[in-house]
Parts: structure tokens; C-alpha cells; sequence
């Protein structure tokens, strides 16, 4: 790398940079992203990527981490939507996993992105702490989320079943959206675990 030393970096650059980083997320991904790629983007010399984040690594791994945050929101957003108050639990729940597969298609190549920063995780405390931190937050308005009941609030554990239903749906999408599980699928899986359930406890 050759760096102009009467370079002087702006302020207005880290954010230039993290919008490339970002765009480069998307585009390359993760693992095939490199300092040219992010600068030609940005239009910002390199020089200025050691300046406002210390390394590249450093400045992918926050893109990724405001790149998942507004995902975050956005899937929220969705989620949002009220549902049919006559509808039955079960119709409830096939119609919210329905919107959740119908927003993969609008953000595959974060998803892959966010999937990729899995990978980083032994290697960048930061991300690990991020995440880590995220999924904490996340569980309980997951809960609450695809919860159809009006009983109390949901348990911490249902948070994480759900947070790793989404998880398990989106990478098995990611990987063949043609066999990946619907919404109808979910339900009939669900069906069917409660009638085994069902099944077992009637033997006690």
C-alpha cells in the first residue's frame, strides 16, 4: 500500500467508508472484500481506512455489525404487521413465518454476510461481544413476537427456539430456497411434534 503523506484524512470519510464497506459486504461478501475494493467504492484513499478504523478487518466487521443492526429493524418492522385477531394460533404463526421467508429474498446477501461473520467470531472479540450481546436482546421480543398467546409474557426460552427456528430456516434457505422450509412446513412439523408430545405423555 502507498500512502500519500499530504493525505489528510476527513471526518466525512469514515462514514464514506463504512457506506462502501458495506456495499462491498453485500456485493463480494465478507471473505473476498479487500482495501482496494472498499476504497474504490468509497472513493476515499486507503490510507484513510487505517485512520478512521485501525485495520480492514476492523472496518468490515463494524459495517457488518450497522449493516445486521438495520436488518434488525427492518425484520421488526415487518414483524409488526398485525395479524388476523379471528385467525386460529396456528394461522397466526404459518402468516408470521410467511412475511419472515418472503423478507430473505430483499436481504440475501446480508444474510450470507451476517452467516460469513459467524465464521469471524474466534477471531474478533468485538463481533463475538456484539453478537453475543445481540441475541440477548433479541430473545425476548422474538418471544413476544411470534408468541399467539395472551396468557403472560413468553419465557426467555422461547425467545432463543425461535431466534434458533430463524436461524436454522434462513441458513437452509440460503443454501436452496427451493426446498427450504415454508411457513406451511413449519406448521405441519409443529403439528406433528405436538401430537408426538402428546402421544408420549398420555403413556404416563
Amino acid at each position: 500500500m502507498v500512502c500519500d503523506l499530504a493525505y489528510a484524512p476527513r471526518m466525512g470519510n469514515r462514514d464514506d467508508l463504512l457506506k462502501g464497506a458495506k456495499q462491498c459486504l453485500y456485493e463480494k461478501g465478507y471473505a473476498r472484500t479487500t482495501a482496494r475494493d472498499i476504497a474504490a467504492v468509497s472513493r476515499v484513499s486507503m490510507a484513510s481506512i487505517g485512520y478512521h478504523f485501525g485495520s480492514m478487518e476492523a472496518l468490515l466487521n463494524t459495517a457488518l455489525l450497522q449493516a445486521t443492526e438495520e436488518w434488525g429493524e427492518e425484520f421488526s418492522q415487518a414483524m409488526a404487521e398485525s395479524d388476523d385477531a379471528s385467525a386460529a394460533p396456528l394461522e397466526r404463526f404459518e402468516a408470521k413465518w410467511k412475511r419472515v421467508i418472503e423478507s430473505f429474498s430483499a436481504h440475501r446477501s446480508l444474510l450470507a454476510a451476517h452467516f460469513e461473520g459467524f465464521a469471524q467470531i474466534d477471531h474478533a472479540p468485538e463481533v463475538k461481544k456484539a453478537f453475543a450481546e445481540g441475541m440477548q436482546h433479541s430473545r425476548p421480543g422474538m418471544a413476544e413476537m411470534f408468541s399467539n398467546s395472551d396468557s403472560g409474557t413468553p419465557s426467555r426460552a422461547a425467545g432463543a427456539y425461535y431466534q434458533a427456528l430463524l436461524t436454522g430456516v434462513m441458513a437452509q434457505w440460503l443454501v436452496d430456497p427451493e426446498t427450504a422450509p415454508t411457513a406451511a412446513d413449519l406448521v405441519e412439523a409443529l403439528r406433528e411434534i405436538v401430537a408426538e408430545v402428546s402421544a408420549v405423555d398420555s403413556l404416563h
